[in-house]
């Protein structure tokens, strides 16, 4: 079912919505300042290619420990981020979620949709990881 699941997601729209957040990335990476953003741009950017049988987990639950992108620094770079750019992709996610959730076949790529807009708020720090 999550091969299936990964399939659909990736014809009916999955392949823009990864080469969005690609796009995200490339124009973070453009300046210095910008390139912590565009490593997570990218990392969402595959997740949301394929996100069926995947999660996203912060970094210190997963290793027990903080590091940068947890710590302090992490916050602050969370916070620019949800200023800048996270509110407006997570708005674009659950708009898009919204409009599946009105087809009952949409149901589970809506929930997908809802997954990448929690992480469009925050995503410094996290990892993918298999379920």
């Amino acid at each position: 079912m999550i091969t299936l699941g990964n399939v659909l997601w990736f014809i009916f729209g999955g392949w823009w919505m990864g080469l969005g957040w690609w796009l995200a990335g490339l124009l973070c990476a453009v300046t210095v300042v910008g390139l912590p953003w565009a490593k997570a741009c990218f990392v969402i950017g595959q997740f949301a290619f394929l996100p069926f049988g995947k999660e996203a987990v912060s970094r210190n639950q997963l290793t027990g420990k903080d590091d940068i992108g947890t710590g302090v620094l992490g916050m602050v770079g969370n916070i620019l981020w949800f200023i800048f750019a996270g509110i407006w992709l997570a708005i674009g996610h659950v708009a898009t979620a919204l409009a599946l959730f009105l087809t009952i076949i949409g149901i589970p790529f809506g929930i997908q949709h809802l997954k990448l807009a929690v992480l469009a708020l925050a995503p410094i720090g996290k990892k993918i990881v298999a379920k």
